[in-house]
């Protein structure tokens, strides 16, 4: 599924957060590696310093990606481990994802802290940007992740999915499989993470009906979560089928406060989203639901854009 991958990094030690997951990835997925630095032509005189730069970064990634081949005895493809550094001027946003098109690249993987700590690209400018428009998924992870959910720190992984019960969120899960299989599958753990969000309160709701708006919304909620559940337990079997160990949890509430809160209470490894969902009208796109997760959650998230 996965066959280049596309590092940009601005410099700082912020954006190196990345490393240990392109070392890890690039290990056990095969994929190639490059590494882009974007530069604005007033800083064209340092050139030089800025690809001295992108090459050793190359070479710490590559050095450490083979010592991961190394200690577990993955040799995918049997072909050596293929990493480079690239230069564009411009703006960085857009020079990523011209990259990014023109370079068949598979999959993006950014920083949302970058520069001196002064958030360059934090949410809401070039992380942001990518995630916007990516056509490809985006694995954005960020500065300063509790040691607890790094990547490579933990001898089994965790990859939370969230879903809304439409055909768009289910997109993700080909990409949860083929992560979840980089590792021995039985390593992994994947919850299916479904939220029941209560029903508005209507005005109009008539007084005479013979339950209480209170009783009616009780009502609504037992039938929505046993759907949910019904739902959830075919998209488990068809994992379990594909070899992935999943188990499911529904709950009630505002979908993205409940998603946050339950990453909080229970530390991921990674969250897997869709940026489409509620049957193609964005209901997690931007703006909703995947936009506040993204915003507060510190577990790294792989966001695939769906159109």
């Amino acid at each position: 599924m996965y066959n280049r991958m596309l590092v940009p990094l601005d410099g700082s030690e912020l954006a190196e957060v990345v490393f240990p997951y392109a070392q890890e990835l690039a290990a056990r997925l095969d994929l190639d590696l490059i590494f882009l630095h974007v530069y604005s032509s007033e800083e064209s005189e340092f050139a030089p310093m800025r690809r001295v730069y992108v090459e050793r970064a190359c070479e710490i990634v590559r050095r450490e990606s083979e010592e991961v081949r190394e200690k577990t005895g993955v040799q995918p493809g049997g072909k050596a481990l293929e990493a480079r550094g690239e230069l564009a001027v411009g703006r960085p946003a857009e020079e990523i994802l011209r990259y990014a098109d023109e370079n068949d690249i598979d999959l993006i993987l950014i920083a949302t802290h970058g520069r001196s700590g002064i958030r360059r690209w934090a949410m809401g400018s070039v992380a942001d940007k990518v995630l916007r428009a990516s056509k490809v998924p985006v694995w954005l992870v960020r500065a300063g992740i509790p040691e607890e959910i790094v990547y490579d720190k933990w001898p089994s992984r965790t990859i939370l999915v969230p879903l809304d019960g439409s055909e768009l969120a289910e997109s993700v899960l080909p990409h949860v499989e083929a992560l979840a299989k980089q590792r021995d599958a039985e390593l992994v753990d994947v919850v299916l993470l479904r939220v029941c969000e209560p029903p508005v309160i209507s005005s109009d709701y008539p007084p005479t009906m013979p339950l209480s708006w209170e009783e009616h919304v009780e009502q609504e909620m037992d039938k929505f979560r046993r759907v949910s559940e019904q739902y959830l337990a075919g998209v488990e079997k068809r994992l379990k089928d594909a070899g992935l160990r999943v188990r499911s949890e529904v709950l009630d509430g505002n979908p993205a406060g409940e998603i946050v809160d339950y990453a909080n209470r229970n530390p991921f490894n990674l969250i897997v989203m869709a940026t489409h969902g509620g049957s193609g009208l964005s209901r997690w796109a931007f703006g909703s639901v995947a936009d506040k997760v993204l915003r507060v959650i510190s577990s790294p998230i792989f966001l695939v854009r769906v159109c």
